[in-house]
C-alpha cells in the first residue's frame, strides 16, 4: 500500500482522482478524461508524475560506467540530450527502463514507480573502482511532463529531458505546488497513457513480463543501439537481431466501442475466430479510452499471429495493427 507521505499534494487539486496501480500517488484525471486528452494533445497542461523513481549519478566517470550497463550508447552523450535505455538479464530480459539526461556534471534518470531501489542496489553492486556516486532523489525531486508543443518555460535552474513526445522536468518536490497553480491545468496520467498507447510506445511492467526481449517491443533503435560495446545480455540482443526473430510481438489494437468496460492488464489475446475459449495466443498489456480513436489498446502475442486476423481481448472484438513485424 502507498505510503501517505508519498502521494501528491496535487491530488488535493478540485476533482482529482487517485490513479490506480501501477501509478498510485498521482491523480487518473481531474475530472474530464477527454479534456485532459485534447489539452496535452494540443501542447497545454503539464502530468504530475511525482510517483515515478528519481536517480542521480555524478563522478568524472559516471556516462563511461554508465555506457558498460546500458543498453544505450551514452559514454559521449552531450549535456542536455536526452535519451532512453535498458538494463537486461544476463539472458537478455528486459529488467529496466531509464529515461535520462546529463546536465553536464550529473546524470538524472527517472523509472517506473517503486523500482528505483532496485536499479540503484544494482547501479551499486557494479561500482567496483569506478568514481561515480548513485543517489535515490526520489524525495527531493518530481518528475513533471510538459507535453510536445508547451510553450511553457521551465523554472531557472531545472533540469529538463527534451524529447519528440514532450519535456520532463526534475522539479524539486518543494516547488511541486507553486509550479502546478501558474502552470495549469493539471492533467491526469490517464489523459498521458491514452497518447502513450496511440504512439505505440512500451512501458516496463505493462507490455512486460520476466521474458520480455527488447525486439518484442520496438525497443531496438530507441533504446538499444546495436553498435556499441559489450553489456549484460547483449549476446541475446545481437543473436535475434542478426539470426532470428522475436517469439513474441507488440501489437496496437482497436477496440470494440460498444463495450461498456475496458479489458484489463492481463487479458487473454485469442482469433476471434477460436471464440473466447479458443487458444490464447496473447495478453492484453494496456487499454485506454481516446478522445478520438475510442477504446484502444497495446497487446503482446505469438509472433506468428496472422497480421490481418480479427482477435478476441477476452470477450471483446479487436483489429489488430503492426507495431512490430513478424
Amino acid at each position: 500500500m502507498l505510503r501517505q507521505s508519498s502521494a501528491s499534494p496535487l491530488l488535493s487539486l478540485p476533482g482529482a482522482v487517485p490513479a490506480e496501480a501501477p501509478d498510485e500517488g498521482v491523480a487518473a484525471h481531474y475530472g474530464d478524461l477527454f479534456r485532459e486528452q485534447r489539452a496535452l494533445a494540443d501542447g497545454t497542461g503539464f502530468v504530475d508524475l511525482s510517483h515515478r523513481g528519481v536517480v542521480t549519478v555524478s563522478g568524472p566517470e559516471r556516462l563511461s560506467w554508465l555506457h558498460l550497463l546500458l543498453t544505450q550508447h551514452v559514454s559521449e552523450l552531450p549535456a542536455g540530450q536526452a535519451t532512453e535505455a535498458l538494463i537486461l538479464s544476463a539472458h537478455g530480459h528486459v529488467e529496466h527502463a531509464v529515461y535520462l539526461v546529463d546536465d553536464g556534471t550529473t546524470t538524472w534518470l527517472h523509472a517506473e514507480p517503486g523500482t528505483q531501489e532496485a536499479l540503484i542496489a544494482y547501479l551499486e553492486s557494479m561500482k567496483f573502482f569506478y568514481r561515480v556516486e548513485v543517489a535515490d532523489r526520489t524525495d527531493a525531486f518530481a518528475v513533471v511532463h510538459l507535453p510536445a508543443g508547451s510553450i511553457t518555460e521551465a523554472p531557472a535552474g531545472t533540469v529538463v529531458r527534451e524529447t519528440p513526445h514532450g519535456r520532463d522536468l526534475f522539479l524539486p518536490r518543494a516547488d511541486l505546488e507553486s509550479f502546478a497553480a501558474s502552470h495549469g491545468p493539471a492533467v491526469g496520467v490517464l489523459a498521458m497513457e491514452a497518447l502513450r498507447v496511440e504512439a505505440h510506445r512500451p512501458r516496463l511492467g505493462l507490455e512486460t513480463d520476466h521474458r520480455t526481449i527488447p525486439h518484442e517491443l520496438g525497443w531496438i533503435g530507441t533504446a538499444v543501439h546495436l553498435d556499441k560495446g559489450c553489456y549484460r545480455g547483449q549476446e541475446t540482443v545481437a543473436r535475434v537481431h542478426n539470426l532470428g526473430k522475436p517469439p513474441r510481438r507488440l501489437v496496437f489494437l482497436h477496440l470494440d466501442g460498444s463495450e461498456v468496460h475496458l479489458p484489463p492488464h492481463g487479458t487473454p489475446v485469442r482469433l476471434a475466430s477460436d471464440g473466447p475459449e479458443g487458444r490464447q495466443l496473447g495478453f492484453l498489456t494496456t487499454s485506454a479510452r481516446h478522445h478520438e480513436l475510442g477504446p484502444i489498446a497495446l497487446a503482446l502475442v505469438k509472433r506468428n499471429v496472422p497480421v490481418d486476423a480479427a482477435l478476441l481481448a477476452g470477450s471483446t472484438a479487436a483489429a489488430q495493427e503492426v507495431i512490430v513485424e513478424p
